[in-house]
């Protein structure tokens, strides 16, 4: 049988080795003719053509079914045919072999195709072996692309709940563009996969779409107060107010921090509006400070002149004399205009000094002039005489009764009541004065 192989092998190449003179000829009409054990027959002409072409004409055709033969019996040998095609195929083979207008060795040819069943036999298990490497092959490719899926499936069921939306929505783009690229596997587990995959998708999707939908209303919400806000900052433009607008300005950009984000498009343009607007005022402020920092200079000046007259009023031996000339001076340093709040905070601040001594003074004087404080001094100061001669008629009675213990105590409260009644007279005499 190895004979039968290595003739097999080499059998297509061994026919066409050698003259072609050998197995045909040209007859001199030109008709070729094929050279067989049995004897030959002619297999056609090629007119126009010479001798020599026209029998390489014939020699083509036979390499050409020689080669078909070869090829079958490679094919086999590889394990790459099935064996009930291999069949079908050396039938095929057989019929056109046997009528072939060609010329080579047809014996030999015809030889090596009935060779090729037997040679079917001997190759069954490497189809069969092949076969079963290519279903383990398909097989572990299937589980490949399944696990490629399944991971891509996956990575879309995580992003269901993202809040990322733009990264989000470009990363299931791209998860998409891999899953196109992904090679298809059988269509229940295609579709199975696919549906996951979908609706990881669609829920995605309608997430950010009533997302953004709540948002739209939302970033309306914002440019509506945000537009109010810029409406007051540009209504405050020419104001001449400058502590009190620059605070209202302060206020508006709370209110403005307050009303949150807006959509970016919008929240800009208004932004702007408010930024020209506050702009605006506070160059016109500073400008308007600048012009009038000279004043504040000789104001401070006259401050500084004034401070020393404030001061001269100490001490105050005659409070409704210093009142009176503290006013006076006080309605003077009232009118002298705007001054370094700096240096002013300093100058105010000896200024209050001089005021608290003479309402201290005139706080005193209230307090002794008030005829129910002086009312209550004499009370208290005939109470505590009365109590002083009370103790003392109690303590010379219990002498001359013999009880020297009892008639102690008295005088001591009698003794305690003088000391009480020293500060009441002293206190008395105060308001006097």
């Amino acid at each position: 049988m190895d004979n039968q192989s290595n003739s097999l092998n080499n059998g297509a190449a061994a026919v066409l080795i050698g003259d072609p003179a050998k197995f045909g000829r040209v007859a001199e009409d030109g008709t070729v003719y094929v050279i067989t054990p049995t004897g030959e027959r002619a297999v056609g002409s090629y007119p126009g053509k010479t001798a020599e072409e026209a029998l390489a004409y014939f020699v083509k055709k036979f390499e050409m079914v020689a080669s078909e033969v070869a090829l079958l019996a490679a094919r086999i040998r590889s394990g790459a045919m099935v064996p009930s095609d291999a069949h079908e195929a050396v039938n095929k083979l057989k019929i056109q072999i046997s009528s072939l207008n060609g010329v080579g060795d047809l014996a030999k040819l015809a030889q090596s195709i009935e060779q090729i069943p037997t040679l079917i036999d001997q190759h069954a298990g490497v189809y069969e072996a092949k076969k079963q490497a290519q279903a383990a092959e398909k097989a572990a490719r299937k589980s490949e692309i399944l696990a490629q899926k399944e991971k891509l499936v996956q990575e879309a069921e995580a992003l269901i709940d993202s809040v990322n939306w733009k990264a989000t929505t470009e990363k299931l783009k791209q998860l998409l563009e891999e899953w196109k690229k992904a090679p298809r596997l059988d269509k229940k587990a295609d579709a199975d996969l696919w549906k996951r995959f979908s609706s990881s998708r669609n829920k995605f999707d309608k997430r950010r779409r009533t997302h953004f939908a709540g948002l739209d209303t939302e970033h309306k919400k914002v440019a509506a107060a945000k537009e109010l806000i810029v409406k007051e900052a540009e209504s405050l433009i020419n104001s001449k107010d400058w502590l009190k607008t620059a605070q209202k300005f302060k206020s508006l950009m709370d209110q403005w921090k307050a009303a949150g984000r807006g959509k970016k498009s919008a929240d800009t343009a208004l932004w702007n509006r408010f930024k020209a607007a506050q702009d605006t005022f506070f160059a016109a402020k500073n400008a308007d400070l600048e012009k009038r920092q000279g004043s504040m200079v000789e104001n401070l000046a006259k401050r500084e002149a004034m401070i020393s007259e404030f001061e001269s009023l100490l001490p105050i031996t005659d409070f409704k004399l210093a009142r009176n000339k503290f006013r006076d001076l006080e309605s003077k340093w009232r009118r002298i205009g705007m001054t370094d709040r700096k240096k002013l905070a300093a100058l105010d601040a000896r200024v209050e000094k001089v005021s608290d001594a003479i309402s201290e003074l005139e706080r005193n004087h209230a307090r002794k002039s008030d005829p129910t404080a002086i009312a209550q001094a004499n009370k208290v100061v005939q109470g505590l005489s009365e109590a002083i001669e009370n103790y003392e008629k109690q303590a010379a009675k219990a002498e001359a009764a013999g009880q020297t213990a009892k008639a102690m105590l008295a005088r001591e409260a009698a003794a305690a009541r003088r000391t009480w009644l020293a500060e009441a007279q002293k206190g008395l005499t105060d308001f006097a004065n």
